[in-house]
């Protein structure tokens, strides 16, 4: 399949605020990028025209419950049966920021059994408590299960901006121990926030910037085809989108946000 034969689906809903970003993103890579709200692909549309799958940033439905659970619990009920068809024929989904607390709430991920029932971990109110907007650095953890990350060299330091209120990967505090052995057995394990020298934040604030448990900043399921990360790669796409490029003299034209689309499409295109 030639990248211009990728169909990529941007779902959206009331308070989704990244979906034309990253339309943006995947049409800059000659990729067909449709965005299309929740209501329209009940009613007249199916997942199963599209290649991949994307949940972008934003605050689904207000947040008003708890980030993401209001727009997991409409997408089981409503396309529940089409959703899971798309996971079990290995479709990429992604899940940004707000998508990885769908993802997350939907039991999609960590997906260590394939869909839970329930969710399986979470994505907590911030530590300290409040919004962070910030440009952050993350270390790729991935030895090339993930998808979206499989060409990029496991120790690789990329630098997004992260924004949000409820940000904090944890498990259950009697399963932790359990559960991130087993995400690194599994692979699972892909993005970790760390210093611009690729220390470990080691739950410092605010190089992790909500306290995430083992300062985790994105995980993929066992299949390494649905992944989720609180950083915005669409908001890191172009160099001019980084918050100091005046001062930087030169910069490449793209991000390190490219990196994630870029990985997608090589896979479709090796897939096909």
């Amino acid at each position: 399949m030639k990248s211009e034969e990728i169909k990529v689906c941007i779902l959206r809903v009331g308070g989704t605020n990244c979906d034309a970003e990253t339309k943006r993103s995947l049409e800059e890579l000659s990729v067909q990028a449709e965005i299309v709200h929740v209501n329209e692909m009940v009613k007249r549309r199916s997942l199963l025209e599209y290649d991949a799958l994307i949940f972008p940033g934003g605050f689904s439905y207000g947040d008003y419950v708890r980030a993401g659970v209001i727009w997991a619990k409409w997408i089981i009920a409503k396309l529940g049966k089409e959703l899971k068809v798309f996971a079990d024929e290995n479709r990429p989904i992604l899940g940004i920021c707000n998508g990885f607390q769908v993802l997350v709430e939907a039991g999609l991920l960590p997906g260590f059994e394939g869909i839970s029932s329930y969710p399986e971990a979470s994505l907590a109110t911030n530590v300290p408590p409040g919004y962070n907007c910030r440009w952050v650095h993350i270390k790729h953890e991935n030895k090339g299960k993930c998808i979206f990350t499989w060409k990029v060299p496991k120790g690789k330091i990329l630098r997004m901006p992260v924004a949000h209120s409820e940000g904090r990967f944890i498990f259950a505090k009697e399963k932790e121990k359990q559960y991130l052995e087993r995400l690194y057995e599994n692979d699972q394990l892909v993005f970790r926030y760390c210093y611009k020298n690729g220390e470990y934040a080691e739950g410092c604030f605010p190089i992790n910037p909500n306290s995430s448990f083992y300062d985790i900043a994105g995980v993929c399921n066992s299949e390494g085809t649905i992944f989720g990360l609180m950083p915005h790669p669409e908001r890191a796409f172009y160099w001019w989108q980084q918050p100091d490029w005046t001062r930087q003299g030169w910069m490449p034209q793209y991000g390190d946000g490219k990196l994630i689309f870029e990985n997608l499409i090589s896979y479709l295109e090796k897939e096909s």
